[in-house]
């Protein structure tokens, strides 16, 4: 076993059960249900090194509330502990967590960050929060401790809240984000400070990303390190209510655990605190799952890290392009790091409803919690359903359900044969399979037989027999290949691996009427063209063409799931027996249940239709495209290929440079670019990509010159 990598920094958590400066009990008991809750446990499945530190719960004030002074001495002795622990796990080397309770411990949680930085420098801060926390115990309106950390943190104030041992921090280097909900003293002496606010006006104008880009140059230029606190009333509160003052028009919860990710590579971030999680406000679990990712954001293992641990202990029969995503929606994913990227890939037409589609989410989410799995041993209730559909839409008599891609197509491989034998009296053993040359089906042993990619063969031998390959888009050729002892022809209507290759116009017109004139079974591998990405339901019927056979999957799993069928009359379907073929988990409720649903979204959401519009609208922009490195673009539907001059440039330096400029595809055979985006991509979001592959491909035609190879 190879030796592990050196782990990242050590977290430390530090609850903090106080509701002493808020005006309710409930944030006091945030920190202990989110122990008991195991955020530690949590964070550590998502690669953080967490343990619990210590858990510190001050006996809360009885109604009612005593005198400000005292309160102020309470909280003092609470912040002088709190302070310590933070110190102590800074000095240690690790990072502290810290969760509380109301905002008012962050006077203690940053002074103990602040001391242990000693000569190297000023401690800089992000303070996420729809309030300003600037107020003294002599401008105070409410008498509340939660309104004034900040500027007892920035020296003003009593001296119960300033006078921690460690140094006040600099206003210049103190960052609000957020900001919606103030009263006047606290703004004039922010202002007088010199302190920068975002305030929820600019946030929305500019974005988040940016702002918190210019709020990290704030806290990190100058300084010797950093941290960010978050008070979750920063957010919206209509999306995010477990929170101690409910604040509308807020920032969106996930848009800000988007932004923190980009914390991950910042080697100077010294600790990281979240406040004001109300268990009692959190009804359906939405607020402490928030907590644990925000959390997780901040400070998961970034992209080089993971990355290093595939490589160290995953076989690599993989080379992916240097990105790590953490999560998509719709047509965008984000990275571990924090950037967005528009997906124009779909992971091979897999994604074709988009990520996370709510319907397709929810069909799998109910169906999970009600039963996923019995084998076919028995029957369930979701399987009819699923066949029955598949029978309806496609037109074929019976469906018979695997899993992958590639279990269709030795599916339907199986099926071809025994047909042969069975029905067409070709001796047993001497069934042939005609395929076309540049072809993909999948990598199991039979099918790498018939490739005609040396990598896909070479080593693995002995290759099974019975295939004869033939040039795609040569119906001659078919028919000089057909012998008696012929079963199937088997074919993609467009080579998608083979580099989005589109056959001559008719050519498979002609190769139904060959077939059916030699009793030939024409079967379409339509595992990437079917289900709407060329335009069409399948993509045979762009020539009219009705295969005796068809292989779905992908996007048949509607991106959650592998789900393949393989599709074919009574007349084929006949051959098989109980016993004959199976799949443990070919045709489960949960599976049928997303299938089901997937083939609904297709329809009532148009995406056939859709995609025939827009393809042929980014076909043309693509076309439009003036540049001496490409050779061709072709496509049909929202499956197009974008040819290069590999003298020039190889794809796959393409494929990094769009990488880096947040377009996601990839390249094949190194001379192509394909696009097949999520059909519910928008008009708006292709003519963005289009704008894009355009400037990339320019910059790189000026890189590289004729002559000069990357």
């Amino acid at each position: 076993m190879p030796a592990p990598l050196a782990p990242p920094r050590p977290v430390r958590i530090i609850g903090v059960g106080s509701c002493l400066g808020a005006p309710i009990f409930g944030p006091a008991a945030g920190p202990r249900a989110l122990k008991e809750g195991r955020i530690d446990d949590q964070l550590r499945k998502r690669g953080i090194p967490a343990q619990w530190q210590t858990l510190l719960e001050p006996s809360a004030p009885k109604p009612p509330q005593p005198p400000l002074q005292e309160r102020l001495g309470t909280m003092s002795a609470l912040l002088h502990d709190l302070a310590d622990e933070v110190a102590a796990i800074c000095q240690a080397g690790q990072l502290p967590l810290v969760l509380g309770g109301d905002h008012a411990i962050a006077a203690g949680t940053w002074r103990g960050v602040s001391r242990t930085l000693g000569a190297r420098g000023r401690l800089g801060l992000i303070w996420i929060d729809a309030h300003l926390d600037a107020h003294t115990d002599r401008t105070t309106h409410s008498g509340n401790i939660h309104g004034m950390p900040l500027a007892a943190l920035l020296g003003v104030g009593d001296e119960s809240l300033t006078g921690l041992p460690g140094p006040h921090l600099d206003p210049a280097h103190v960052a609000i984000v957020g900001a919606r909900s103030w009263e006047p003293e606290e703004k004039a002496l922010l202002e007088r400070l010199g302190v920068r606010i975002f305030y929820m006006p600019e946030v929305k104008r500019r974005g988040l990303p940016a702002v918190l880009a210019d709020a990290l140059a704030i806290a990190r230029e100058g300084t010797a390190g950093f941290g960010v606190s978050v008070d979750l009333d920063s957010m919206d509160c209509a999306s995010l209510p477990a929170t101690t003052c409910l604040v509308p028009d807020g920032l969106d919860p996930q848009a800000l655990t988007d932004s923190l990710h980009c914390l991950r590579s910042c080697a100077d971030l010294l600790a990281f605190e979240i406040v004001e999680y109300v268990p009692e406000r959190d009804r359906d679990g939405s607020g402490a799952r928030r907590v644990v990712e925000l959390a997780a954001a901040a400070l998961g293992p970034t992209s080089l890290v993971l990355r290093q641990r595939e490589e160290l202990f995953g076989a690599r029969n993989y080379a992916p392009l240097p990105v790590v995503f953490s999560r998509g929606e719709g047509v965008w994913l984000w990275d571990v790091d924090g950037h967005r990227y528009l997906d124009m890939m779909s992971a091979y037409s897999a994604v074709s409803f988009g990520h996370s589609h709510p319907r397709l989410v929810k069909a799998l989410t109910e169906q999970a919690g009600r039963l996923a799995l019995t084998s076919r041993a028995y029957s369930n209730d979701r399987l009819p359903l699923l066949l029955e559909q598949l029978s309806a839409l496609l037109g074929y008599d019976r469906a018979l359900p695997v899993n992958t891609g590639l279990e269709a197509v030795e599916t339907a491989l199986k099926a071809a044969r025994k047909w042969a034998h069975t029905i067409k009296h070709v001796p047993d053993g001497q069934a042939e399979i005609i395929v076309c040359d540049n072809n993909f089906h999948g990598r199991s042993t039979t099918i790498v037989s018939f490739s005609s990619e040396e990598q896909y063969r070479h080593g693995f031998g002995p290759l099974t027999p019975g295939f004869r390959s033939i040039p795609f888009g040569d119906a001659d050729a078919l028919e000089a290949a057909i012998t008696p002892h012929t079963a199937a022809f088997l074919f993609e209507p467009i080579q998608g691996e083979g580099g989005i290759v589109i056959p001559p116009a008719g050519w498979l017109a002609r190769c139904a009427e060959i077939c059916r004139r030699h009793d030939v079974l024409l079967i379409a591998d339509e595992v990437q063209t079917g289900l709407g990405r060329s335009g069409r339901l399948l993509a045979c019927e762009h020539e009219g063409v009705r295969p005796d056979g068809v292989i779905l999957g992908k996007a048949l799993g509607g991106g959650l799931l592998p789900v393949a069928a393989f599709l074919a009359d009574e007349r084929v379907m006949q051959v098989f027996q109980p016993g004959d073929h199976g799949s443990t988990f070919g045709g489960n409720p949960l599976a049928a249940a997303v299938a089901t649903e997937a083939l609904a979204v297709l329809t009532e959401e148009r995406l056939i239709e859709r995609s025939a519009q827009l393809g042929a609208r980014f076909l043309a922009r693509l076309q439009a495209i003036d540049n001496p490195l490409i050779r061709e673009v072709r496509g049909r539907g929202l499956m197009i290929g974008l040819e290069l001059d590999t003298h020039r440039v190889p794809a796959r330096i393409a494929a990094e440079w769009l990488l880096a400029r947040g377009l996601m595809t990839k390249d094949t055979h190194e001379k192509v670019l394909r696009f097949a985006p999520p059909l519910i991509i928008t008009e708006a979001e292709l003519d963005a990509a289009a704008r894009t592959i355009e400037e990339a491909l320019a910059d790189l035609a000026q890189r590289f010159p004729a002559g000069v190879t990357p």
